[in-house]
């Protein structure tokens, strides 16, 4: 290990074994640090599309081998990847998938490490910070707030053929959850919104679509259900991004923090319309 990371019993990548490991949302600072460990320890290191390049400065004796897949672009085949791993583990590597935000929120790491594990390739999982989460957090937008909701759920975009996920059950998400959080899902937006206006969400519902969250190029757009697709078509934002449905967008007109630090005073301290807060406890 190395003399950066304060003492601790790391543990040590063994040749022969993969470690499936979250990048986080983007920016490197919010890399854990069994992640940096294990950067610094392997031989070769399989990447997303959305991992920094950055981080990967932080393995510098390992061979970089890209395995990104991004909508509508040539993209290498999710068993050909899980296979790669297997090759290279029983070749008697120490191997890091390396996975944008977390591995096993919607990153298919759970399908990789089955694989895995079929073929007898020992495995360690790190979990990451998720975009739903962190890149929100960038934001100014907490998932959760007590005075605004007791409730969140996180759906993806799009299935297993590209299209919009056909068994997610709208109406019930829609009605269940006071915060919804979808991944991947500017593609298939104008459905998805109209599925939420249909199962009852009002039209003037708070949304936020952040782009390339906690990077230097991260975008927000504040918008509402019902003109989140005209806003988007006039917008430069390009995925990947995610989308948050929900009062506690509202919440970014005070906790904007990375534009306070440009100087940009809160919007309004009170975006709930409640008076002060309520007192801890």
């Amino acid at each position: 290990m190395t003399d950066s990371l304060p003492e601790y019993d790391w543990p040590q990548l063994q040749p022969g074994w993969v470690w499936l490991c979250g990048a986080g949302p983007g920016d490197p600072g919010l890399l854990t640090l069994h992640a940096l460990n294990a950067l610094r320890q392997a031989d070769v290191v399989i990447y997303d599309a959305l991992v920094q390049e950055g981080i990967l400065d932080w393995a510098p004796q390992a061979e970089h081998v890209y395995a990104g897949k991004r909508g509508g672009k040539p993209s290498a085949k999710q068993r050909d990847i899980s296979l790669k791993l297997v090759d290279l583990a029983q070749a008697g590597k120490k191997v890091l998938r390396l996975k944008g935000g977390d591995p096993f929120v919607f990153g298919r790491g759970g399908e990789e490490a089955q694989t895995l594990i079929q073929h007898d390739v020992p495995v360690r999982i790190i979990p990451g910070i998720s975009a739903g989460i962190g890149g929100l957090a960038y934001a100014g937008i907490p998932v959760t707030h007590r005075d605004v909701n007791q409730s969140v759920t996180f759906v993806t975009g799009h299935d297993q053929t590209g299209d919009a996920p056909s068994s997610l059950d709208w109406d019930g998400i829609a009605r269940g959850s006071q915060v919804i959080v979808i991944y991947m899902g500017m593609k298939h937006i104008a459905r998805i919104s109209a599925d939420l206006i249909k199962a009852g969400r009002g039209q003037d519902e708070p949304v936020a679509v952040v782009a390339n969250a906690t990077t230097d190029d991260q975008q927000v757009l504040e918008t509402t259900l019902g003109n989140v697709v005209s806003d988007l078509q006039g917008s430069e934002l390009e995925p990947p991004a995610i989308i948050c449905v929900g009062r506690s967008v509202q919440m970014r007109q005070v906790l904007d923090w990375q534009g306070q630090l440009n100087g940009i005073a809160p919007r309004n301290l009170d975006p709930l319309g409640r008076g002060k807060p309520a007192e801890n406890g």
